[in-house]
């Protein structure tokens, strides 16, 4: 709740009638000082300093003289070269308040006919919401955690990150359930859990696919679930890795139908209701004329994670056997299991397969989709206004790593920056010639990038959306200023936490006016798409009737939900078991232990573990660099944000390092000191914070970190300028940001 005087917001309070406004973080209480910061962009900004003089020499100019460029320029740069050279970018939806305007952006760059948005999307989500569809064809949905026996937060933090988890978690603790958190640092939730697993960071591929061997071998996995609900029973060729069909068994006027060994007949058979489908064993099957050795996929996947007995991962993880047991049959004994994992597990140079490791565990707890276990929890039927369905196969097959990762983020144009200034300095596959970015700051919130300075120089026209001037704008030829989330409204259908809160359908108003000229990201887009003649893919121009598009299925008008600032509740059920009643998203309609897809683009179809390719293991020819540096956000920042905000920066003025105290005295390293970060790549400086809860072999800093005072000036405390943005997860272009070589000097 916000409480506004004079027209200032002086105040921002809990909402204890919202699903979710029990919460609120040190973030929105500082809230008043961020809106009214002087330091606010309040009006366009034209540059007028070369590009690589440093102060870009900015001269404030008219909305409609800004509009007007950056629609004149566009036009001229795709009638000359094509929509493909012009990219756009947007800043993450879950880290930042671009939530309300993501989907406009999006329509604004298909409608233009762009093939590339850039959208941090492989370090952030992806991992979440889209890489466990390889699984079950859905992201991890929620833990219902009302009714759960075991919470597994597996790199995951909500005290920082989600508060609204926090009491839901903390009440499922009340009434028995256990809580099990996975991460190198013991913080947050990890201080009340009933078993924290402080592993090495990157490994825990490793510890999913130990725990799957422990149900797999004492009989903790849900067979009923497996045989009915996934692939486990289907037959798998040994030669190819290819699974029998029904054509393969019978020739021309078979169907696609998987083949299981049918334990009643001793023979294979196409999978129907009835039969009695085997989870094991070597079986010979006539096929084409001869006969083929297979075993059914549960039987591949045993071998597998056979492979990974607990001392072994007790060695590769630093955990104690015990701990890694004792988890095992919580999973076994204390269900239903719940699960959420996010960046801890996402940042890897590994992380699709660090992924499926998760996801194929979590399948075999037989969990997912009931009371208790993970849910996709109904939400009010909103209509998605991202104009995907404008993108041609032709536009699509240029989206700039396409070809390398045609099961990541490209299939959905979302792309890297490091592809983004390559092809901007080199012109290979085509020329990139403008950019218009909706947030970001990607200077600082992206891995080390070849030659970002040079790539934004070499842009004919970069245009930066942003609430404040920030490093990433040094190069921008226009800086648009933008209204923060308390100076415009917001739609939310569904606040995610449980089915009462999917229900909830809020269009959120502005508590106070615009600071001076800022205009709400949405208004740029639907002002910007006039000028370029796509009002009529914007409702001729009209915001409102934008809305109404997207509230039409819910059956709750425009008007009802301005009478309603809270919000209303929607009655759309809870959705739990929707996905074993209908079939899951895959196209086997079926849970996948083994991921065909990514046999076809040459990854292991089954889940497997690669060593973090900067840790020890990894790299041991660098010995000078023995300790593991991680990330990880902290309650008062984040991303690059809020680094404006004097009351936050007066109780953190530095960026900080974690350090365990021995690893601490070793070095002659005190509490507060100044220190150096080193690694092979570069290096980065702040202030050590011994911390006796969390691995002596890690150290854990912020990334983000920046002097707002000046801007333009060189960046000793980014984190980011120590970490090889090349070094990345080929499905997915995750990077290598979270298990990383590192040593700790002080600056004496």
């Amino acid at each position: 709740m916000a409480s506004v005087e004079d027209g200032r917001l002086v105040r921002v309070e809990r909402d204890l009638d919202h699903p979710t406004g029990g919460a609120i973080c040190i973030k929105a209480r500082t809230a008043p000082e961020f809106v009214h910061h002087p330091d606010r962009l309040t009006t366009p900004l034209l540059r007028t300093a070369p590009k690589g003089s440093g102060d870009p020499e900015f001269r404030p100019i008219s909305w409609e003289e800004a509009l007007d460029l950056v629609a004149s320029r566009l036009e001229a740069i795709a009638a000359a070269d094509g929509p493909e050279a012009v990219a756009f970018a947007v800043t993450t939806p879950s880290g930042t308040a671009i939530a309300d305007s993501f989907g406009w952006i999006h329509r604004l760059a298909h409608a233009f006919g762009s093939p590339n948005l850039v959208f941090a999307t492989e370090n952030c989500n992806w991992h979440k919401d889209f890489t466990p569809g390889l699984t079950w064809g859905a992201g991890i949905g929620m833990p219902d955690y009302a009714h759960t026996g075991t919470i597994l937060l597996w790199g995951f933090n909500p005290t920082a990150t989600w508060l609204s988890q926090v009491e839901p978690i903390r009440a499922a603790q009340r009434r028995g359930a256990k809580l099990v958190v996975i991460d190198p640092r013991r913080q947050g939730l990890a201080r009340s859990a009933d078993l924290w697993l402080g592993l090495r960071p990157g490994t825990d591929g490793a510890l999913a696919l130990g725990l799957a061997h422990l149900l797999l071998e004492r009989g903790g996995a849900d067979e009923a679930f497996l045989r009915r609900f996934t692939d486990a029973p289907f037959l798998v060729r040994d030669d190819d890795g290819a699974v029998l069909t029904e054509a393969d068994l019978i020739g021309p006027g078979g169907t696609a139908t998987p083949l299981v060994w049918d334990d009643v007949a001793d023979a294979a058979r196409p999978l129907r209701q009835g039969v009695a489908a085997s989870l094991s064993g070597v079986r010979q099957v006539p096929c084409g004329g001869g006969v083929v050795t297979c075993r059914p996929v549960l039987a591949r996947l045993r071998e597998r994670c056979a492979e990974y007995p607990p001392e072994r991962v007790a060695n590769i993880t630093g955990l104690a056997v015990a701990d890694v047991e004792r988890l095992a049959d919580w999973l076994t004994d204390a269900r239903p299991v719940s699960f959420f994992t996010w960046t801890g597990t996402a940042q890897h140079s590994h992380a699709t397969q660090t992924s499926r490791a998760l996801t194929v565990l979590y399948a075999l707890t037989g969990s997912l989709d009931a009371e208790g276990g993970n849910v996709w929890f109904n939400r009010p039927a909103t209509r998605d206004i991202a104009g995907f369905e404008w993108v041609t196969g032709d536009t699509r097959a240029r989206t700039l790593g396409i070809d390398d990762r045609p099961l990541g983020p490209p299939r959905r144009g979302w792309i890297t920056t490091r592809d983004l200034f390559r092809t901007i300095t080199t012109r290979d596959p085509y020329a990139i010639r403008a950019l218009v970015s909706f947030g970001g700051n990607f200077a600082l919130t992206k891995p080390g990038t070849e030659r970002p300075q040079d790539a934004l120089s070499a842009l004919d026209f970069f245009v930066a959306t942003e609430l404040f001037p920030t490093p990433s704008c040094q190069q921008a030829d226009l800086v648009l200023p933008a209204a923060s989330a308390w100076e415009r409204s917001g739609l939310q259908a569904g606040f995610a936490v449980d089915a009462e809160a999917e229900g909830w359908l809020q269009l959120r108003p502005a508590v106070v006016p615009p600071v001076g000229e800022s205009r709400s990201d949405t208004d740029i887009v639907f002002q910007l798409a006039t000028r370029l003649g796509l009002a009529e893919r914007f409702f001729g121009g009209n915001p409102d009737d934008g809305l109404r598009h997207v509230l039409e299925p819910t059956g709750v008008s425009l008007e009802t939900l301005r009478a309603n600032p809270r919000g209303v509740r929607v009655d759309v059920g809870s959705g739990i078991g929707r996905a074993r009643q209908a079939g899951f998203a895959t196209a086997s309609g079926r849970v996948e232990l083994l991921a065909t897809s990514l046999g076809r683009i040459g990854e292991d179809p089954l889940p497997t573990y690669h060593a973090p390719a900067m840790s020890p293991e990894g790299r041991p020819d660098l010995p000078a660099f023995p300790l593991r540096l991680t990330c990880a956000k902290w309650p008062q920042f984040c991303h690059s944000q809020q680094r404006q905000d004097s009351s936050i920066r007066e109780a953190m003025p530095h960026a900080l390092v974690q350090i365990h105290p021995e690893a601490a005295a070793v070095r002659g390293i005190l509490h507060g000191d100044h220190v150096t970060v080193s690694t092979p790549h570069g290096h980065f400086t702040a202030h050590a914070e011994l911390t006796p809860g969390m691995r002596t072999d890690v150290v854990c800093a912020q990334y983000g970190w920046w002097t707002p005072a000046s801007p333009w000036s060189p960046r000793d405390e980014s984190y980011n300028e120590a970490i090889d943005g090349a070094i990345a997860d080929a499905p997915s272009g995750s990077n290598a940001m979270r298990a990383y070589l590192c040593e700790v000097t002080r600056i004496a």
